[in-house]
């Protein structure tokens, strides 16, 4: 019994721990790129004071230059053209350094991204099976994908901004104070209140854009789902059904989505107004000044002072504005901590598979590649033992549930001795497949023994354990490239005589040389362009190549014709010669032959023996093989 997968994920829910992950995401920025960010700095800085300097000079400029000009009968502009030359230079400087931390920023983001997607990545190969059978595929993808675009736009133009702002504003308040007190009071005055409508809204809106991340993840999920599944689809007509599931979850996403900019697009316009009412009270109040307070404050003052007003206002809205692309990014941050944190697949095994040879009737250990293979057991004395790997697989009193309340397994035993063929039968939901499952140790047992070669296989290390295991699924699982690398992927290093040995052993070699490029064609979209018995020859060839002692055939005949699996049949027998191997098949005409014969219904094996003995008795066998009860 497969566990099932579900169709959606977790309700979608405000981010946790804001703190943790500011400071773990900060931890990526800062680690190697220390003096990109210095540099940063150095240009937001620069950039930051030749805006404030380019503000204060236009007092210079005016009271100094212009205004003498126009009492003058026979101006010279020499002055003024030098003035104007500095102000250029000024703003060059700040042009220049905002162009080089912004490239540098864009630089620094993306190599955060590569960091990251390799991490998770590397992370989600030591994950569970347990995990991929309980997440949808979409919602994985969607961390790879919508997520981490939010953080690269977070990292590339919010935190440079902010940062830009921030200077900018302390700059611009000090260049306030040396012009007039008053109305640098007044402008803080209508700051505190920008203050407080951006933090109202920035709170509703960060609820909802970490359900839109979330939300976002469950609709590519079923996306995924439903292009997968579309021959399904479209054979059982549920096209309305699929629609109609899909408007809800898109229904959920808009209104998520509408939330959250509806608080995040109000702020904007709330703030430009107010900033152009703060702009006009200034002039009133600084016009009014410099006529009642002769020489308090002069024009070319009250021009800077404006300038200044701007440059104030613009990176305050500036804040408010990239507050909601943090929002975005944290929630889709906080998801890829997630997967990043899940729990990896646990090994505590310590038994291991090397290369062996006999000296002297002994097993030693060996560098060179001699066809025999032993297990290195290392004890708590210090000493090593080798055990030849002979393919002994035993089940003792085994109990297993995926979910702890729901037992799927009970007190199960059973045994396969090296070159013996055993064969599970029983109805879908008996237990068949998660028998092999944990022989491969895809989950661990709740009670009772799994010995291999006399090794509880607890004490084996998974890698080593599985490399000693082939397997040939019911649905096959193909990758973009050669067939050649498709059958390579059970033994990388293998060469190309040693995968058209595997091909002709699963007699796949005839099929493959028929087509345009033999083994060199190219497969896409899971082997789209072979037929599905062709795909799992190519499965079985990939399985035959790195010669495993034990075989799992899980279904491996059941989408095929009968033609092709005489052909595949033929292959598989040469493939079980001289090893133990369990099948797993619907067809009983495939299982005729096996030693021993395992009828397992409910999780309890009910009977077992050869083909004759279970005819014999007359049991779930016989009319499962006569008809008279037919397997679901």
């Amino acid at each position: 019994m497969r566990p099932s997968r579900r169709t959606g994920i977790a309700q979608p829910k405000q981010v946790k721990n804001k703190k943790k992950t500011v400071k773990r995401l900060l931890g990526y920025i800062t680690k190697g790129y220390k003096k990109q960010l210095v540099l940063v700095i150095i240009c937001i800085i620069l950039s930051s004071i030749a805006g404030v300097a380019g503000s204060l000079f236009l007092k210079t400029l005016i009271d100094d230059y212009i205004t003498p000009l126009l009492s003058m009968e026979n101006p010279v502009f020499t002055g003024l053209l030098k003035a104007i030359a500095i102000m250029i230079l000024i703003y060059l400087v700040g042009i220049v350094s905002t162009y080089l931390y912004n490239r540098t920023m864009v630089m620094v983001s993306q190599g955060v991204l590569k960091t990251i997607r390799d991490e998770m990545f590397d992370k989600m190969q030591s994950f569970p099976i347990k995990y991929f059978d309980t997440n949808t595929h979409g919602d994985i993808m969607s961390h790879y994908t919508n997520d981490t675009d939010t953080l690269m736009q977070m990292i590339s133009q919010s935190l440079p901004n902010l940062m830009a702002s921030t200077v900018t504003i302390v700059a611009v308040f000090c260049a306030m104070l040396t012009i007039s007190i008053p109305l640098t009071v007044f402008i803080l005055l209508f700051v505190f209140l920008m203050l407080k409508i951006t933090g109202k809204v920035a709170s509703k809106s960060a609820k909802y854009f970490a359900n839109q991340q979330a939300t976002l993840g469950k609709a590519n999920g079923f996306v995924e789902e439903m292009i997968n599944g579309q021959k399904v689809v479209k054979v059982f007509t549920y096209e309305e059904e699929a629609k109609e599931k899909f408007n809800k979850i898109n229904e959920e996403l808009c209104e998520n989505t509408t939330k959250a900019n509806k608080y995040a697009n109000i702020l904007m316009p709330m703030l430009n107004n107010l900033g152009n009412l703060e702009y006009v009270l200034v002039a009133i109040i600084g016009g009014f000044i410099a006529i009642n307070w002769n020489g308090l404050l002069s024009v070319g003052a009250i021009a800077s002072f404006l300038q200044l007003t701007k440059s104030f206002n613009q990176p305050v809205m500036q804040i408010s504005n990239q507050l909601n692309s943090i929002v975005m990014a944290l929630a889709g941050a906080n998801r890829i901590f997630e997967l990043m944190d899940v729990k990896p697949e646990e090994d505590q095994g310590y038994v291991t598979l090397v290369n062996a040879k006999k000296v002297d009737g002994k097993i030693q250990e060996t560098k060179e590649r001699t066809g025999m293979w032993a297990w290195k057991h290392p004890h708590h004395d210090g000493t090593l033992t080798y055990e030849e790997l002979r393919g002994y697989i035993e089940l003792i009193n085994v109990d297993f549930g995926y979910e702890p309340d729901k037992e799927v397994l009970h007190d199960v035993s059973l045994y396969a001795k090296p070159g013996q063929k055993i064969a599970f039968v029983g109805a879908t939901g008996a237990g068949k497949t998660t028998i092999t499952n944990l022989i491969n140790r895809f989950y661990d047992i709740e009670d009772g023994k799994i010995r291999y070669d006399g090794i509880n296989i607890n004490k084996i290390k998974k890698s080593d354990l599985r490399r000693s295991l082939g397997i040939v699924l019911q649905d096959t699982n193909l990758f973009t490239g050669t067939i050649k690398e498709n059958i390579k992927y059970g033994k990388e290093n293998a060469t190309d005589e040693e995968v058209i040995s595997a091909a002709k052993l699963a007699n796949a070699h005839d099929f493959i040389m028929r087509l345009p490029k033999g083994y060199n064609t190219m497969l896409t979209s899971n082997g789209s362009n072979l037929s599905q018995g062709q795909r799992q020859l190519l499965s079985i060839a990939r399985a035959a190549i790195n010669d495993p002692p034990v075989m799992i055939l899980d279904e491996a005949t059941s989408s095929i014709d009968t033609r092709t699996e005489k052909i595949v049949q033929e292959g598989m027998d040469k493939l079980m010669e001289g090893r133990t191997v369990f099948v797993i098949a619907h067809r009983l005409s495939t299982v005729r032959n096996a030693k021993a014969i395992i009828v397992l219904e409910n999780g309890r094996i009910i009977e077992r023996g050869d083909h004759n003995e279970l005819i014999k008795q007359k049991g779930k066998y016989y009319q499962l093989y006569t008809g008279a009860f037919e397997l679901e």
